[in-house]
């Protein structure tokens, strides 16, 4: 098996499961508790936390673990509109489920205004536009650092100083570029996931400047900073805040790794493919490419022993053409011709080389090229 779908999740680094065995094992006290190795316990969490708050690197602002990205960005919107009297909410077409059916939700039970900008071929915004749908009635914008389907980089940082000159909450979802690249300054909440750091499942959080605290979504014993509750695994913090301890240490390598890695892929396909996104602003451990004609299902399904896929891990089972790759421009069945191969510190550059050119003579086949 070869293993090209790190959008999708990444491979737990072995520092990591050490890290996380003793409080798997022996160390198994909930952290909440006032005895000695609870007080041990919460000690693990605070270590884990000021890890995570230093690889984010943005002053003025506090960490609160989460069970992942979805409560996180779930927690950011509705508690922000709980907040706040505006009704407004600008987003972009292009962005991850858990941010645009929030926002339909928001839409349909509570009678929020939701703008959702387009994007152009290259999966980028225009800023224009975006300055023009923000104003002063606007409660929060929300856009993602790095799209999980085609790597493309928005302008956060700009995003984020409209955001501010009307006085709304800007909300960062930050889980594809955290620990792979600097996060810009600016955005008042930011959303981040463990297992997409090398870290594990189940874990994840949300980054609240100073004074832009949501509302709490999930009520009980308020064991996080009194704005989440719910008993925390020692073992989950301890493990999110290894990996982001490791990617900040790693990350001029891994990103070095992945430069390489990106030119070997981008070369290993014949003519024929077209790359989904812009290349220039685009993490380049994503390259999500389609072929006309090909059905990228069909080539998933022959290619058992590598793993890689159409695009979001979330939405793939649904059936339907990417909602990413529609606001793109691209047809249903333009769409449906795409794949998505996502690399990254534990790909091996052979590999990546041997996978891609088997996916480029099983196109071949696929369409007729071959006997």
């Amino acid at each position: 098996m070869i293993y090209l779908d790190y959008q999708a999740t990444t491979p737990i680094a072995p520092e990591v499961v050490a890290a996380m065995r003793p409080w798997i094992e022996e160390k198994f006290a909930n952290p909440h508790s006032p005895s000695t190795w609870g007080r041990e316990a919460a000690a693990a969490v605070e270590v884990a936390r000021g890890r995570i708050e230093a690889a984010i690197g943005l002053p003025d602002g506090r960490f609160v673990f989460t069970s992942g990205a979805t409560e996180a960005i779930n927690w950011a919107l509705k508690g922000t509109f709980e907040n706040s009297k505006r009704r407004k909410l600008v987003t972009i077409a292009t962005e991850h489920a858990a941010v645009l059916d929030t926002a339909e939700w928001l839409q349909e039970e509570r009678g929020v205004e939701v703008v959702r900008l387009g994007v152009g071929p290259d999966g980028l915004i225009d800023l224009k536009a975006a300055e023009m749908a923000i104003d002063d009635g606007t409660a929060m914008v929300t856009a993602m650092l790095v799209n999980n389907e085609i790597g493309v980089i928005q302008p956060i940082a700009e995003l984020s100083a409209l955001a501010r000159g009307h006085r709304a909450v800007m909300l960062c979802d930050a889980v594809q570029g955290f620990g792979r690249m600097a996060i810009p300054e600016g955005p008042d909440l930011i959303a981040v996931s463990g297992h997409k750091v090398h870290g594990p499942k189940g874990i994840g959080g949300l980054w609240m400047k100073n004074g832009a605290e949501p509302a709490p979504l999930l009520h009980g014993g308020g064991q996080e900073l009194g704005l989440r509750s719910g008993t925390l695994s020692p073992a989950m913090c301890v493990g999110f805040g290894e990996a982001a301890n490791l990617a900040a240490q790693r990350r001029d390598a891994d990103s070095a790794h992945i430069e390489k890695l990106f030119e070997i892929a981008s070369s290993s396909f014949g003519q024929g493919w077209i790359i989904n996104g812009s290349v220039s602003h685009r993490y380049h451990g994503n390259l999500n490419l389609r072929r006309d004609g090909l059905d990228g299902a069909r080539l998933i399904s022959d290619l058992r022993n590598l793993a890689f896929s159409l695009g979001s891990a979330c939405a793939s089972g649904s059936g339907r053409p990417s909602h990413v790759l529609r606001a793109l421009g691209l047809t249903d069945r333009e769409a449906r011709s795409s794949i998505r191969l996502g690399f990254g510190r534990y790909t091996g550059e052979e590999e990546l080389a041997s996978a891609c050119r088997r996916i480029d003579d099983e196109a071949r086949a696929q369409l007729g090229f071959l006997a």
